[in-house]
């Protein structure tokens, strides 16, 4: 179960690199009609870009930031879980956690309305949690 437990860390991986793709493609266009980055300020960074271009451009970025937090335990947890013995129930929740993100991201890039969001994030977070509980009875409860 070491390779099933891993792969959806890994598709998580490669769709974090498919936002990172997206949201240059749409920010530096919206940045070359500004006049490109030789005007941009020392020290610039992207959240300076807030209210300067589209914020439907920017939310892509915010996704990307996103995807760079909470993900971060779930690759921890998978890991764990991979090294003590996966299940077919913790390959599924994993599976279940990236395609909850994964649809998160297509919503917030796409449409960004709260409530949906919200929901998606707290349900990605239980599995996540669920995915946590089952990574601590592992290792504490051999």
């Amino acid at each position: 179960m070491q390779r099933e437990m891993l792969a959806p860390a890994a598709v998580l991986v490669l769709w974090t690199f498919v936002m990172l793709t997206w949201l240059a493609a749409s920010r530096l266009p919206a940045l070359k009609q500004m006049g490109g980055l030789g005007g941009a300020q020392p020290g610039g960074r992207g959240q300076d870009l807030e209210g300067v271009i589209p914020a439907s451009i920017n939310w892509k970025s915010h996704n990307y930031t996103h995807l760079l937090e909470q993900p971060t335990l779930f690759y921890a947890v998978s890991m764990i879980l991979a090294l003590s013995g996966a299940t077919g129930t913790d390959v599924l929740l994993a599976w279940g956690y990236v395609t909850l993100r994964i649809v998160h991201s297509l919503w917030q890039a796409l449409i960004n309305t709260i409530p949906v969001r919200f929901s998606l994030f707290v349900i990605s977070t239980g599995l996540l949690v669920a995915l946590a509980i089952r990574a601590a009875e592992q290792t504490l409860f051999p």
